[in-house]
This record gives C-alpha cells, structure tokens and sequence, in this order.
C-alpha cells in the first residue's frame, strides 16, 4: 500500500473513512494541534475512534487538558453535526466507556470492535487491540507500571532535545529508541501483530485495524493485511480509506505536511472541496 502524507492547507480532502488511535487527551504527550491540523484537512464519511481517546488513567491522577484538547472533542462533535458517522471503540485507557457499548450518544455509536467494508468489498475487523496484550488481561498494574515509565520517557524527549537543539542537533525521540530498540519490545510488537492476524482470518475477514502498541504498520501475514493506527503522542500517525477503496498510513509530520501541500495544490482538483 502507499503511503499518504497529508493535503493541501487551502483544501479538504474526501475520503471514505478515517481511523484514529491513542491520542491520550489529558496528558502532556498528546499532539493535539497537530490530530487538529489533520482533521481540519480531511473531509471522511466514517470516523473510527480505535481506542485511548481519551486516557481515564491519567485523568483520575490529575489531567492535563489544555484547550487544544477540547478543542479536538469539539471539532469531532462538529463532524457528527454535519452528518459524519462517529464510531468509538474504547480501549484500556479509556475502557470505563465499555459500559455504554451498544448505546449511541448524540450520533456516537459506542462498539467493542466492529467490521469496516471498504469501497473495494473487502472486510476489515476495526477493534483497540488490548485484549491481544497478555500484560494488559493478566496483570493490570505491570501495564500501569509500564504506562508510567512510557511517561516518563516522554517526559524526557523533551529536554534532551532542548540540549541537542542547542548543540545544532535534530529531534530524537528516547521513548522511540527505547521501543523500538530493546528486544523484547521488538519482540512484543511482532508477536502482537501475529497474534490479532490470527484473530482475523479465524473471523474470515481480509484485514484488520487496529491501534494499542502506538506502533503505525501496514503489512501482510499470510494473506490477511495488517494495520495499525499508530499514536498521537510521537507518530502523529492516522489511517485513512480513500475514494478508490485503498488504505493508506498517514504520517502527519510539519515536513510531510508541506511535501503533501505542494503535490496536491500542482495536481487536479478531483475529489477536492474548499475548506
């Protein structure tokens, strides 16, 4: 599949459906100028909340809720206003909202997983993917445990890069080095995604999307295609569904952005609205 990076600053672009995971509103991590700047240039049918929305964990410690924050609950509200259908699947940071599942609240429909048909006929299972976390199901406070410690690393990106700024370095993230470094989370996040692949042909579905490991992919495992949302809190990294049926990983970064903005306002303005 390809990878999608973003629209012009001027346009919105329609497209099928949108999927959204692990934005943590209510922390210090969550990116939500940025989930606000992707939101602002995508016109979707369907959005799809895969899970850690909202993070109940560190609220009930002591939020931190700039207005950026409600400015992204708002700018979804809005959304449903206009007739988009809003689907919220809770996932372990926010999983107090399982109570309501099958309710609908103001347009929110509120599932436990649910199955996406995309323009091409093919089925994909959209669930958070926490059940598939043998830390998260058998011990609940090694998750929070290690929930903390990711803070904590979070918390470190930023000095250190106010250091190498200083010294005439780019960003670097030590939460990513951490995750993608050390072996045994390599090998979680390999057996993560095997594990909900299996799930899905079980179901005899063709694909699946899901978020939890705040890991963005896009891939095979024996012919059932894999994708994970990724997360708000470093990859600022969303899926989208365009008009032809493909899938496609959008990384929203400042630099993707302006490559995006000068492909799409040289190309035809098919599929393209004003803002």
């Amino acid at each position: 599949m390809n990878t999608a990076w973003g629209s012009a600053l001027a346009f919105r672009r329609h497209v099928r459906a949108l999927f959204i995971s692990d934005v943590h509103l209510g922390t210090r991590a969550a990116q939500a100028t940025e989930l606000l700047d992707l939101l602002k240039h995508y016109e979707p049918e369907v959005i799809y909340l895969v899970g850690d929305i909202i993070d109940f964990w560190k609220v009930r410690r002591g939020p931190h809720w700039p207005q950026t924050h409600n400015d992204v609950v708002q700018k979804l509200l809005r959304q449903v206003r206009k007739g988009v259908r809003l689907v919220l699947i809770p996932g372990n940071h926010d999983e107090g909202l399982r109570d309501y599942i099958g309710l609908r609240f103001g347009g929110i429909e509120i599932c436990r997983d649910t199955v996406h048909t995309t323009a091409k006929g093919r089925r994909y299972g959209v669930l958070h993917g926490d059940e598939f976390d043998v830390v998260v199901r058998t011990a609940r406070w090694l998750a929070i445990l290690g929930d903390r410690g990711y803070e904590f690393a979070l918390w470190l990106n930023h000095p250190l890069n106010w250091c190498r700024r200083h010294l005439g370095l780019g960003y670097w993230s030590l939460s990513a080095y951490l995750k993608y470094r050390v072996k045994r989370a390599v090998a979680f996040i390999g057996a993560f995604e095997e594990a909900v692949a299996n799930e899905t042909r079980r179901r005899g579905l063709d694909g699946v999307i899901c978020g939890h490991i705040h890991h963005a992919a896009d891939r095979a495992f024996g012919g059932i295609h894999y994708l994970n949302c990724g997360d708000w809190v470093e990859s600022c990294t969303a899926i989208i569904e365009t008009r032809d049926g493909e899938l496609q990983v959008v990384r929203w970064s400042e630099r993707a952005r302006s490559a995006a903005d000068r492909n799409l306002l040289a190309a035809p303005l098919a599929g393209i609205t004003q803002a």
